[in-house]
């Protein structure tokens, strides 16, 4: 598709359509709300026990003492956990609500299923509004779709993994994504299948004061490959929104996965996600985070390399503009030998924006030759902006390899010079250099991903010179 259909700016987002929701739990987290969710999607008396037996473990569990944000800084009783339209996944756009249509229309959905997706879904606050697959993948039997469909539907494929990745009691937001989660991805592929185009989900906040808590869980069977793409918005609102999503990727034997999120949450977004794959023998999996918008972002896609000879990747972009957090990373456990494993994590802030890097390699012992390589890169455009690093790296074994670099950077004023004296206005230079400095990344991400982040920061940098953001050295 052409580069100028995608839109990835936080003003693309930023608008919402007055709704009637046919289904509403109502504002705070308690066991009614719990059972009001769990009732209403007719789920199986399993599926209700680990929904209580997670909310026990929020109400309980505390952030970490390196955390950015403490678990009372949001107001849990004025969210509203659940709204649903009540209208149903629709498979084709025709059947979708008409202003929920209208606004995945105006995002570009549409065009981008027609031009280069093998299937897309689109969820409308709580619940997936639409969802198709290419006709031909759904004779080689890949299922693609929502979670809740997924676990009533084909629930031998989806029980056995459900869980299994994350646990409910890792942390404080998995605990709550296991209470109230709804929507999200249940992906299958067979083994063998080669999916050549990506799939893609599409996840839109449009109430104020609600929390959206998608599942995703994908199956790839041995030596299959699949390439899934996540985009997020939402409206700007007074009000904070939260987003706490969980993730689990099982990569069986041979299989390649490739999961491409790009983020650009509105500014009162805390996006609060816990990610994480699984890869047995052979098996391949590569995350790709770009991460633009929210307030706070507290983001660790990471890999568990089970099998002999798995490998995992984290390639990461972060932009703090001036009162937004980025703290991302990654992180890598090799439990078996001949595992390998790369982290290449690029932030930039602008104005009073932070951004840090929080990183685990962990290599036990009993295993051999196993390496990883880790480097994270800071640009920072402003005296006040912050970029700090705190990788941890924990290598045993006989023969293992652990690397890790790090740079912090600000753009000098010998390099603009030099563009200026060329006829280069001082916004386009200063796109030129950012983008240069992501460009490592950047050409990892498909063709129309990549051109349309190039021109979103050639934006940004516009606004900086406007505002006169920049402090050289």
């Amino acid at each position: 598709m052409a580069p100028q259909d995608l839109d990835f700016s936080s003003a693309a987002g930023d608008f919402s359509y007055g709704t009637d929701y046919a289904y509403d739990a109502g504002s705070g987290l308690t066991e009614d709300t719990v059972r009001y969710i769990s009732g209403h999607k007719e789920e199986p008396r399993w599926l209700l026990e680990f929904r209580l037996e997670a909310l026990e473990l929020f109400r309980r569990l505390e952030m970490p003492d390196w955390a950015p944000m403490k678990k009372s800084d949001l107001d849990y009783e004025n969210i509203r956990c659940y709204l649903a339209r009540g209208d149903g996944t629709g498979n084709r756009w025709e059947d979708v609500p008409a202003e929920v249509k209208e606004t995945f229309d105006r995002l570009g959905v549409p065009e981008q299923e027609k031009k280069f997706l093998a299937g897309v879904e689109a969820q409308f606050d709580s619940e997936m509004a639409y969802a198709n697959l290419k006709d031909d993948l759904q004779r080689q039997g890949v299922i693609f779709v929502s979670s809740s469909e997924g676990l009533l539907r084909y629930e031998s494929l989806f029980r056995p993994y459900f869980g299994t990745v994350v646990a409910a009691a890792e942390n404080p937001f998995s605990a709550l994504n296991g209470a109230v989660f709804s929507g999200g991805s249940f992906i299958y592929v067979p083994p063998g299948v080669k999916i050549d185009r990506p799939l893609q989900a599409y996840f839109r906040i449009n109430a104020e004061r609600s929390g959206q808590f998608e599942r995703t869980l994908i199956v790839v069977g041995e030596n299959a490959r699949v390439t899934y793409l996540e985009g997020c918005t939402a409206p700007k609102f007074e009000t904070a929104t939260l987003h706490a999503a969980v993730v689990e990727v099982v990569v069986l034997a041979g299989a390649e996965v490739q999961y491409i999120t790009v983020q650009n949450w509105s500014a009162n977004v805390y996006n609060l996600v816990t990610k994480r794959a699984l890869a047995h023998q052979n098996a391949t999996v590569r995350w790709i985070d770009c991460n633009v918008g929210s307030r706070l972002t507290m983001k660790y896609p990471s890999v568990i390399l089970a099998g002999e000879g798995a490998s995992g990747s984290v390639l990461s972009i972060s932009v703090a503009k001036d009162g937004q957090l980025q703290d991302t990373g990654a992180r890598m456990v090799h439990r078996a030998s001949k595992t390998h494993s790369r982290v290449v994590a690029k932030s930039l802030s602008i104005g009073g924006g932070s951004a840090i890097y929080r990183g685990t390699i962990s290599m036990a012992g009993g295993f051999e030759r196993c390496r990883s390589h880790s480097r994270c890169d800071g640009l920072l455009l402003r005296e006040d902006s912050i970029s700090r690093t705190f990788p941890h790296m924990d290598c045993g074994g006989t023969g293992n390899v652990i690397e890790h670099e790090a740079s912090v950077s600000k753009i000098s004023d010998e390099q603009l010079f030099y563009l200026r004296q060329r006829g280069i206005g001082e916004s386009q230079a200063l796109g030129l250099l950012v983008n240069g400095f992501f460009d490592e990344l950047i050409r990892e991400f498909p063709m129309e991903y990549g051109v349309e982040l190039k021109r979103l920061i050639e934006m940004e940098m516009e606004k900086v010179t406007t505002a006169g953001e920049v402090s050289r050295g």
